[in-house]
């Protein structure tokens, strides 16, 4: 079996960040997903645009030139692919890794594809693909969705958006453009201000024209097949209104479950892993946190633009204990 220097865990941005500076720095390395290259951004609805600049969602020194100041999701994935095939590198998609173990001097994944073994190990897993859960009766029903890819399918229907930031502010403007009866429940008393600066307005002004309903300081407490049963946060009331699709876009957090089988120690309830500030290694010595998974439940901390520059800090203390642990490179092929 092939020992790897480094085996990088997600092939998001800061992912494939980390494989370029190992790259760079003659290291052995593997990047594993279980999905595809920056699997998270193909599951962004279709027509989401950047928040950032595409400059600073550019990885590799590689330029992203687009359209647009701010870059779409199509965009976006051809540019890392393009990155990706620039430096040739080792990626190993849909490959999942189920646990981690540690034996003698070297880590030992366990992944979908068989094991694979390394001298130390990155987690670049990112946050996207657990969805936060509003545990009420009626959320795992067929017509409720965590996540939102385009409009067309819901014309002319009456959809329910749980939440006031980013994801559920885009969701119900696209939604409402295209035909559908958009309302939007929030707990809230208004939208999230710290949200694209070009939708807050946007949003503002449909619900003052009433083309958006809203129903702000309110939770949802049950849904069933037709309807959305909210209750008022401050005055307790009830409500209920028809629904024949519920999207709740009230965000995401990290594989804590996964995390914690590693043994990566989490603090307090935003979860935020513990690692050294400096070069990123968690409690675990030689399993280093990379990217928005830092953030813990703290989402919005870390983005591609910062996260992707943990990859140096990362590669460097790595390389520095690998010399300083002198065991010889084996050579990996591709």
């Amino acid at each position: 079996m092939n020992i790897y220097d480094v085996l990088i865990v997600g092939a998001g941005p800061c992912g494939l960040s980390c494989g370029i500076e190992a790259q760079q720095n003659g290291l052995n390395y593997a990047v594993l997903d279980k999905g595809s290259i920056t699997e998270s951004i193909r599951r962004y609805p279709i027509d989401m645009t950047f928040f950032s600049s595409a400059d600073n969602i550019a990885i590799g020194n590689v330029p992203f030139t687009s359209l647009n100041l701010r870059p779409g999701r199509a965009e976006a994935l051809k540019y890392y692919r393009k990155v990706v095939e620039h430096f040739g590198l080792n990626i190993h998609p849909f490959t999942e890794v189920q646990n981690i173990e540690r034996t003698d001097e070297l880590f030992v994944l366990n992944t979908s594809k068989g094991q694979y073994k390394s001298r130390k190990i990155i987690l670049a897993i990112g946050y996207y693909d657990i969805p936060r859960e509003l545990n009420i009766p009626g959320e795992n029903l067929p017509h409720v969705t965590h996540y939102y890819d385009e409009p067309y399918k819901y014309t002319g229907a009456r959809a329910v958006v749980v939440g006031g930031a980013n994801s559920a502010i885009e969701t119900a403007l696209d939604l409402y453009r295209n035909g559908v009866d958009v309302t939007v429940v929030h707990q809230f008393e208004g939208f999230d201000k710290t949200a694209k600066y070009w939708i807050v307005p946007d949003m503002e002004n449909r619900v003052k024209k009433e083309e958006v309903k809203t129903f702000f300081k309110s939770m949802v407490t049950e849904i069933t097949e037709r309807e959305v049963h909210l209750q008022n946060l401050d005055t307790g009331e009830k409500s209920t209104i028809p629904a024949d699709f519920v999207f709740l876009m009230v965000g995401y957090h990290p594989d804590a479950k996964f995390l914690r089988r590693v043994g990566v120690q989490l603090n307090g309830e935003m979860l935020i892993p513990e690692i050294n500030p400096e070069t990123y290694e968690s409690n675990v010595p030689g399993i280093y946190m990379g990217g928005s998974v830092i953030g813990g439940e703290e989402t919005a901390k870390v983005f591609i633009e910062n996260g992707k520059l943990h990859a140096i800090p990362i590669i460097a203390d790595i390389k520095e204990k690998l010399t300083q642990e002198a065991i010889p490179s084996a050579k990996v092929s591709s």
